[in-house]
């Protein structure tokens, strides 16, 4: 069963608070449609790569191929939808993939990409890896600003591509979402913390010590600023138990800064869930938040 807690509206910003019981549906309505017979007609997206292989993924054909050496993905929906739009996972494409949405997306008509930079927590290098990328697909005709899809630690890589490059983002979906990496894997608040990953986020982002990395005013926390001023709507899932990301230090702290700031926002909030699962079990209200605010035409 599920509540609307509040609906707080500020001059400027949408803050919307949603809690769900979890485990439980939330069933916010039907899934959002863009009229494709209202607009004007789109080229079809030229997802012919070199070298690709072919296969299916969750019932719709799927292009792998190598990008700079790189293992990487599209998934053609059957009808694409005016302007191509896409979504776009930073890591764990196929982990709680029916509860996170993407399989739905493809339904309704979007693309669906993924390329592997490996475990490099939204790192200057890759960021770069993932700006070139973009590049690549929008060339080949997939709409300029993907939805990004933000598992975890992947909630690292979406913030940190859409800080550097905000023209390249319409909305920011995070899941139990990592948002600033001294919660962790640095493990500097409540959470748990990794050490291993701690070492290698030092490593992916070149910081000399632990005093650099602690300094750095770059996290997904610190850079909303940039992202409200682009007009990017962001959706957050958080389960309210969650010790290895603990709300507080992560999507709670972004609602609130995204909402002083102006921003468009929507937190769905889990009550009595930890890190996992991941996603909702009908994840309607955060397809229908993408479509609204990833079309093309916005």
């Amino acid at each position: 069963m599920m509540s609307l807690l509040s609906r707080r509206r500020l001059p400027v910003a949408i803050a919307v608070t949603v809690v769900l019981a979890c485990g439980l549906r939330a069933g916010l309505g039907p899934v959002a449609t863009i009229a494709a017979d209202t607009a004007a007609p789109t080229a079809a997206a030229d997802l012919a790569f070199p070298g690709e292989t072919l296969d299916r993924w969750h019932g719709h054909v799927r292009h792998r191929f190598l990008f700079a050496g790189r293992p990487a993905w599209v998934v053609a929906p059957a009808v694409p939808l005016p302007g191509n739009p896409w979504s776009w996972c930073m890591m764990f494409p196929d982990a709680f993939t029916e509860r996170c949405a993407a399989p739905q997306l493809l339904a309704a008509g979007f693309h669906h990409a993924y390329l592997d930079v490996g475990n490099t927590f939204g790192g200057p290098d890759a960021v770069a890896q993932l700006a070139a990328f973009h590049a690549a697909l929008v060339r080949r005709g997939l709409a300029a600003k993907p939805a990004l899809i933000g598992i975890s630690r992947g909630g690292l890589y979406a913030h940190r591509l859409a800080a550097d490059h905000p023209e390249m983002v319409s909305v920011i979906y995070g899941d139990a979402a990592v948002c600033d990496f001294k919660s962790w894997p640095g493990g500097r608040g409540k959470g748990k913390g990794s050490p291993r990953d701690w070492a290698a986020c030092l490593e992916a982002y070149h910081f000399p010590d632990d005093a650099a990395a602690l300094a750095y005013r770059g996290n997904p926390v610190d850079t909303l600023p940039t992202l409200a001023k682009a007009g990017i709507a962001l959706v957050h899932v958080v389960g309210d138990d969650d010790d290895v990301v603990p709300p507080a230090e992560n999507g709670l702290l972004i609602e609130e800064r995204y909402r002083q700031l102006g921003g468009t926002i929507e937190l769905i909030h889990k009550p009595g869930c930890g890190h996992h699962p991941h996603g909702l079990d009908d994840p309607t209200p955060i397809v229908d938040f993408i479509v609204e605010h990833a079309s093309p035409a916005r």
